[in-house]
């Protein structure tokens, strides 16, 4: 599916200062249609506290005794003993954990989709569907102690699908506080970076004889390698998807891990290894002697324009806490995203090695058929719940972090070439085209009706300006149909979809156009994102 063929909707969610302690204001950033952007007020209830120290007490292991390794994020096994009784055994379809994953996705959903906030998002679906097309929901988290609910298993009603995973829904977190990310390339295959770091906790029981450590790691990393190889390759001779380069590092110094990166030009970065929450976006131990906190290692992603992040790493998208108290932006994911990596992905909570295993198989093979990041992730979330069940929160461990100027894509679409009867030529009486003003000679024709406009190489017309979104707007021909009184013609219209909006003066003077669709007449100048942008007119010849 092409970047430009999404629409977004994002809501913030902030904690009020001069209200109670649990009041929350919510409201829309970013709407396809000027009547969306609403607001709304809501209590975190007592019923919302009372599920979530359930859900906590059921599925989360932060907080437990250090061990070793953590094997899994599963129910500990004392804990479903002692549901057994209730609920007809773990296995049972109308057990206790899977009524307490229904009933705080559609109570989180009630919470988060109340009132304006309900009616914006129906509307917001409405014209996706309308335009066939899907609509990307990004929540920006304000609050630092919302980050670890997990927003991810939000449904509608008992019984229906969580937005994650809906097919017309591209779903993420993001954050509106960062800078515009400079202009990105679509790549023409994956080019990956697998780095394997420490596996077991530090203090905690003896590590196996360096020998046989190594030898460990070097199975695990050709089992990974093999395993995102082994199937693209299988995809590609099916012709579905784009080559795929796997390079490894086994527990590297961050000496090593930046020169691999500097000289590798690579788009994903693949982190497997002991990772723990810190003040500094969490701390990735490469091995014994060396640790990497998130702030050291953005510097070097965001430089080698790195596209995504993934860590397969123990609560790499969980805040730090002192005290009771959890720290603004310190985790992993966060950290990332602020300091310019476009798209993170990590876990919520642990997760077990097979777990993360077909989690990442999934989510590569989406990626290399040409899928946006973020439905990649949504089908590779299916994938875990198929293999580990509803009721398990294996599913509900990935979070994904976008910036809001990148739209997930990462490759370039196929080439595809025109076939043409012989002897036919176009030969149209008119011929529409946007064109410099204080450079006449620098026209871009539109050909068949449509013109994308944006940063990204692949558009149209690329403009190369920070304030132009990578898919800023289309230009498009519609034509009315002949009847028995009149003849068929062409108008052309500007549809926005960019993140500060498009000037066009007519006669009238100047107006703002975001996220809207207004008709475009011969001689209609237009700015792209700013008033200090190039300068171009809308034309007709012939």
């Amino acid at each position: 599916m092409p970047p430009a063929d999404s629409i977004c909707f994002r809501l913030a969610i902030e904690r009020l200062s001069s209200a109670e302690a649990d009041h929350y204001a919510l409201w829309v950033l970013e709407s396809p249609y000027p009547g969306g952007y609403v607001h709304h007020d809501q209590i975190w209830s007592d019923d919302l506290v009372g599920l979530w120290q359930t859900w906590l007490e059921l599925f989360s292991l932060r907080g437990l005794p250090q061990v070793p390794h953590v094997p899994s994020a599963y129910v500990p096994q004392f804990v479903l003993d002692n549901l057994s009784d209730r609920d007809g055994g773990e296995g049972s379809p109308n057990g206790y954990t899977g009524r307490l994953m229904q009933t705080l996705g559609v109570q989180l959903w009630n919470w988060l989709f109340d009132g304006p906030i309900q009616s914006s998002l129906d509307q917001s679906q409405g014209i996706a569907m309308g335009q066939g097309k899907p609509l990307r929901v990004c929540l920006d988290i304000r609050e630092p102690d919302l980050i670890s609910i997990p927003w991810e298993i939000i449904q509608s009603q008992p019984g229906r699908q969580a937005f994650s995973l809906n097919e017309s829904i591209r779903f993420s977190r993001t954050t509106s506080d960062v800078d515009p990310l400079p202009a990105l390339s679509l790549d023409r295959s994956l080019k990956i970076l697998l780095v394997l770091g420490q596996d077991d906790v530090p203090g905690g029981a003896p590590a196996p004889t360096p020998g046989i450590a190594t030898l460990q790691l070097q199975a695990e990393a050709e089992t990974l390698k093999s395993l995102l190889q082994g199937e693209l390759s299988s995809a590609i001779r099916r012709g579905a998807a784009v080559p795929c380069q796997v390079d490894t590092l086994l527990q590297p110094s961050p000496t090593e891990l930046v020169q691999a990166l500097e000289r590798g030009q690579y788009n994903i970065f693949f982190y497997a290894g002991h990772g723990i929450p810190a003040p500094d976006g969490g701390l990735l131990f490469l091995h014994p002697a060396a640790t990497l906190n998130g702030t050291e290692l953005a510097q070097v992603l965001t430089r080698c324009r790195v596209k995504v992040a993934v860590f397969n790493t123990c609560w790499g998208a969980q805040p730090d806490q002192r005290g009771t108290n959890t720290i603004p932006r310190s985790s992993l994911a966060e950290v990332l995203l602020h300091h310019g990596v476009p798209a993170v992905l990590a876990m919520r909570d642990s997760i077990a090695d097979e777990e993360a295993l077909g989690f990442i198989q999934a989510f590569a093979q989406a990626l290399a058929e040409q899928q946006p990041v973020d439905r990649a992730v949504a089908i590779a979330r299916q994938q875990l719940l198929t293999l580990y069940k509803f009721n398990q929160p294996a599913w509900t461990l990935p979070v994904l972090y976008m910036h809001p100027d990148f739209d997930g894509q990462l490759l370039a679409a196929p080439q595809t070439e025109v076939t043409r009867l012989p002897g036919v030529t176009e030969a149209p009486s008119q011929i529409a085209a946007i064109r410099a003003v204080e450079t006449p000679s620098q026209v871009w024709p539109i050909y068949r009706g449509l013109m994308r406009v944006g940063r990204l190489p692949d558009n149209d017309l690329v403009i190369q300006e920070p304030w132009v979104s990578s898919q800023h707007a289309e230009i498009f021909c519609r034509q009315t149909p002949a009847s028995a009184t009149a003849v068929a013609e062409k108008a052309y219209y500007l549809r926005d979809y960019s993140r500060y909006g498009t000037l066009c003066q007519s006669e009238k003077g100047w107006h703002h156009v975001h996220r809207q669709e207004v008709p475009l007449n011969p001689g209609t100048h237009l700015r792209f994102g700013s008033p200090q942008g190039q300068l171009m007119e809308f034309v007709i010849d012939g």
